[in-house]
């Protein structure tokens, strides 16, 4: 048997990716990272981990992999995250009633906010 241990995102500044998603999530590093790469964990508790690596390749506008993080209080999580840094990204493929955001982190990586408690 086999688990997701990290999801792996490239970072052209592993520091300031870092920073974000430490926030993000109540994450830490789970050793002194690099300029080249970290592997963050929960501050508490089991879950899965955030490595990310220097990258140099182009953010893609439509990501074949990206988080999605879940909350029942989606509102006030994106304006939390748009506080850390976050950005609001103009997606045009939104269905009707909607139960996600798109947002992007301060790489432009995308991630999606669900709202837990739509029932759409």
């Amino acid at each position: 048997m086999v688990h997701i241990g990290t999801v792996v995102m490239g970072a052209s500044d592993v520091a300031r990716a870092a920073a974000f998603w430490k926030a993000a999530l109540t994450y830490t590093e789970r050793e002194p990272g690099t300029d080249d790469w970290v592997v963050l964990v929960p501050v508490e508790g089991p879950g899965v981990g955030v490595s990310l690596g220097r990258s140099t390749s182009p953010v893609q506008e439509v990501p074949r992999v990206h988080l999605d993080l879940y909350s029942d209080t989606q509102e006030a999580e994106v304006g939390r995250l748009v506080a850390l840094g976050a950005e609001r990204v103009a997606w045009d493929l939104y269905p009707p009633d909607a139960d996600f955001v798109v947002l992007a982190n301060t790489e432009g990586n995308r991630f999606c906010v669900i709202d837990t408690t739509h029932d759409g």
